[in-house]
């Protein structure tokens, strides 16, 4: 068991673990409303489907570059932006759920990437990009990570009304307002910023456990959507603590550790969560 004083011993200790907390610490914030969204909006696996839609651009920026902050971002945000842009083209030409054609457009995307890695000639361990390091994260990396989750932050209050609205009623969002396509369109350029800035620390398949572990134990616990918000920042920021610690006093992987953790609140929140818990539901009625 790790006691009270190691619970800030490591970063008080270590550079790298202060610089892993603090990078974690703003990725968990600005995940939390976009994890939020995506599950109110029934869009829950379309971060995973991105995640791997970025791999591609990653791939042909390492190709270019190396092991480039710049070029990793830039091809992985492009990546995954022409990725959701074209399943929301096949949507609106075909009719086919949005959901749907990210589901089809990302195994291609994961193809593309290794076969990229692969023609490049060049050695990247594909494992780094799935699962990342949190510990790894250097001083580029983090404030990187600092800009994307304020600016995500701000944009997202101010789409909030416009994206709440789409949401919960896009019919009369039309006919009051035409800000329901824009503000959807950042909401969708938002998740694949910070999943590009994410799987640089935490690999691209991890940054997709906390954004939307923490919110989907966060609907057991409130019904209001503020709160909601709230409650699954401060589940993802707990998420990188304790994963953190796990990682640093037990030698594990450190974007595994910390989805475990958020894994296991999850998993507590389904329990004993007031909102639709295991224990708070009333018992079923039986016929005598």
């Amino acid at each position: 068991m790790i006691a009270a004083a190691q619970l800030w011993q490591p970063f008080h200790e270590f550079v790298f673990m202060r610089r892993a907390l603090l990078g974690g610490l703003v990725l968990a914030c600005s995940t939390a409303p976009l994890g939020v969204f995506l599950i109110l909006r029934r869009m829950s696996l379309i971060g995973d489907a991105v995640a791997h839609g970025i791999l591609p651009g990653a791939a042909l920026g390492f190709w270019f570059a190396g092991l480039s902050l710049p070029a990793l971002t830039i091809g992985g945000l492009g990546a995954g932006l022409s990725m959701a842009g074209l399943a929301a083209w096949i949507t609106r030409r075909t009719g086919l759920r949005e959901d749907a054609s990210l589901a089809a457009i990302y195994p291609i995307s994961l193809a593309s990437g290794v076969l990229i890695l692969g023609i490049a000639g060049k050695r990247l361990d594909l494992l780094h990009l799935l699962f990342g390091s949190a510990l790894a994260v250097d001083g580029p990396t983090l404030t990187g990570m600092i800009w994307v989750s304020g600016f995500s932050l701000i944009a997202m209050a101010l789409i909030y009304k416009p994206l709440l609205l789409d949401t919960l009623d896009p019919l009369f969002l039309q006919t009051v307002s035409r800000l329901g396509p824009l503000a959807h369109g950042v909401f969708l350029t938002l998740v694949v910023l910070n999943l590009v800035i994410g799987f640089q620390a935490i690999g691209a398949l991890m940054v997709v456990g906390l954004m939307m572990l923490p919110a989907a134990a966060s609907r057991f616990w409130s019904r209001r959507l503020p709160v909601l918000i709230a409650i699954a920042a401060l589940l993802g920021c707990l998420s990188v603590w304790f994963g953190l610690l796990l990682s640093f006093y037990y030698s594990l992987p450190s974007g595994p550790a910390i989805v475990l953790v958020a894994g296991a609140l999850y998993l507590l929140s389904v329990v004993f969560g007031p909102v639709h818990g295991l224990l708070r539901r009333p018992p079923l009625l039986t016929s005598q």
